[in-house]
């Protein structure tokens, strides 16, 4: 058994720039950074909204080992599918129960099969991602937040080895609203009146933390956020 486990945390992929992003990116980042594991948010990858299964296999083979989803993830009748055949975890959903409640449910059965534990926060509210960091520190290795889109600049370790950052980021385009076309979003802002929210193509980029855990523990020693852009956009046009 490894000492150090290398463990990849990669935010939402947000369509299928996102996904050809990923196919192009991670392969090499794994090879070079001697990444053990990767982690990544897909609840975003099926144009913007759920997965199904294809895309989940198209995920998985980039390099993924284990897709975490969100809020979305029943937007799509064929994420069931994805749910039932590929290692994809479904949110945790306010409307079933409290998520403090649950994870303190499960926690002690998780504890007994693995030292390392990693969750994934999927909530809007910054305050709410804190609280779970610290209710959780020195009971899991990592609580990495997601669903903003928006990568958070307050990475740490907390009490006894739990790394933590509130939002992690996305995997999409930079020139966006959260990976959606921008000038659909403003109009709608200013108007109230709904548009279609297409799937931005250009400046594509995967966020992503880095982690560093001890094997035998399964505290974490180190948090580090990456962001890699794709080498072409969707026209193949060099960035």
């Amino acid at each position: 058994m490894l000492n150090k486990l290398k463990l990849l945390f990669i935010g939402d992929i947000v369509g299928k720039p996102a996904r050809e992003c990923l196919k192009e990116v991670l392969p090499s980042f794994k090879k070079e950074k001697g990444i053990d594991f990767v982690i990544a948010n897909g609840e975003n990858a099926s144009g913007g909204s759920s997965i199904v299964p294809k895309n989940a296999e198209e995920i998985l083979e980039a390099g993924v080992d284990v897709i975490t989803t969100g809020d979305h993830i029943f937007k799509k009748k064929e994420a069931k599918k994805t749910l039932d055949d590929f290692p994809v975890i479904r949110v945790f959903m306010q409307p079933v129960d409290c998520p403090f409640k649950a994870i303190r449910d499960i926690l002690p059965q998780l504890q007994k099969e693995t030292k390392i534990i990693i969750v994934d926060m999927h909530a809007e509210a910054t305050s709410e991602k804190l609280a779970m960091g610290y209710f959780l520190a020195k009971s899991v290795s990592a609580v990495i937040g997601t669903h903003t889109h928006i990568p958070t600049a307050d990475e740490r370790i907390l009490e006894n080895f739990t790394g933590y950052i509130t939002d992690v980021g996305m995997t999409g385009s930079f020139d966006s609203i959260l990976g959606r076309e921008k000038y659909p979003i403003i109009e709608k802002f200013i108007t109230n009146i709904p548009k279609r929210f297409d799937i931005a193509k250009d400046d594509i980029r995967m966020q992503a933390v880095l982690l560093e855990i001890d094997s035998f523990s399964g505290g974490c020693e180190n948090v580090e956020r990456i962001e890699i852009k794709r080498r072409y956009n969707e026209n193949r046009v060099h960035l």
